[in-house]
């Protein structure tokens, strides 16, 4: 039987797009061109999704690695919605680098709720985007992807980027990312025929100070904070979490990703996608306990284990990012959980004035 989503057939189309475009695979031959590396200093740029968790991170790295402020774009929604093709023409306007960053994006709870909302969304703006910048003249593109890209059960683990297009996403995640999917088709096909520069990264799950701690958006480990800091606070009998905690999944410091992505902007230019990843695997389980600790929760755990699990896996090859460009990730993940429960504790915490979930942070489109 097919699933929700027609996996089977959706499966043999994707594999298909590999022999048809990825050139890596076939040998296809690129358009002759010079390396695009770019000078920060000396660059416009537009960083889309600059109001969001990971955006801000890259704003910060961009100015860390010399980018002029006066030189960086960063529209919100409010001013330019990239759901509309008018406003990516605009945004792209004597702009050298484009890093789009802006995304339809949520939980594991959201996928499930608005997968066309997700998968227009997101593949109208990058489609949009891609084809407005290389009309507008933009040097170089840097689509930030997506993990839910990879199939679901992947050839081998850790994911290697060959791989990508070996098998069908997880279910629940597969709309959001198909839509991020098809653009490295795009970056790649366009590479082939006009010789344009862009690239596709595929960060694996974020995490870190200043996340979107919605309830109705957020992903694991904010959403896992944000459980058990109010559970200390009200102290019920239990906390229940969703599904059995076999998954696992691996994490990436925000600061760290933000880091790769400007690190590769400036020193990457091949058609081939490249993780971004810490390379540790943590059991989902071990990740409550731990964030039971940090939070000073000892109360009793309890599973829904009639709520999916996700993928089952999720750990990525990050060895092609420090041969091409040269990245690590530095922050280790016990310390970095603690920056991100004590980050929340002073800015978060129900009660407080100044509400984490109002003004731009409670969008579901972080543009």
């Amino acid at each position: 039987m097919q699933d929700i989503w027609g996996a089977p057939s959706w499966s043999k189309a994707c594999c298909g797009l590999r022999s048809r475009y990825l050139g890596q695979w076939t040998g296809l031959q690129y358009k002759k061109r010079n390396l695009v590396m770019i000078d920060l200093a000396n660059s416009r740029i537009l960083l889309t999704g600059a109001h969001g968790f990971l955006g801000g991170y890259v704003y910060e790295q961009l100015l860390a690695h010399g980018a002029k402020e006066s030189q960086v774009r960063t529209p919100a929604i409010e001013d330019l919605d990239l759901r509309v093709t008018e406003n990516c023409a605009k945004a792209v306007q004597h702009i050298d680098l484009v890093i789009h960053l802006a995304a339809n994006v949520g939980g594991i709870g959201y996928n499930s709720a608005c997968p066309g909302e997700l998968f227009y969304d997101n593949a109208k703006m990058g489609i949009d985007l891609i084809e407005q910048s290389r009309l507008s003249g933009v040097k170089k593109f840097i689509q930030v992807g997506t993990v839910c890209a990879y199939p679901r059960i992947p050839p081998s683990i850790p994911f290697r980027e060959e791989e990508l297009w070996e098998g069908y996403p997880e279910e629940s995640s597969a709309p959001y990312g198909i839509a991020k999917k098809i653009l490295s088709v795009q970056l790649q096909a366009y590479r082939t025929q006009y010789g344009f520069s862009g690239i596709y990264l595929l960060p694996t799950n974020l995490y870190g100070p200043r996340d979107n701690f919605d309830p109705n958006m957020s992903h694991v480990v904010p959403a896992l904070i944000l459980k058990f800091i109010e559970a200390t606070c009200r102290q019920p009998p239990e906390v229940i979490v969703w599904g059995t905690g076999a998954a696992s999944r691996e994490f990436i410091y925000v600061d760290d990703a933000a880091r790769g992505i400007v690190l590769a902007a400036m020193r990457y230019d091949k058609p081939e996608p490249v993780n971004l990843g810490s390379s540790l695997e943590v059991n989902i389980r071990q990740l409550v306990e731990i964030i039971a600790r940090k939070t000073g929760f000892s109360g009793a755990i309890t599973w829904d284990t009639t709520k999916p699990d996700g993928q089952p896996r999720r750990k990525l090859d990050v060895s092609r990012a420090e041969r091409e460009f040269g990245f690590r990730s530095e922050v280790d993940f016990d310390d970095g959980l603690t920056r991100t429960v004590e980050w929340y504790r002073k800015y978060g915490c129900p009660g407080r004035s100044e509400s984490i979930f109002g003004g731009r942070r409670n969008r579901r489109i972080t543009i």
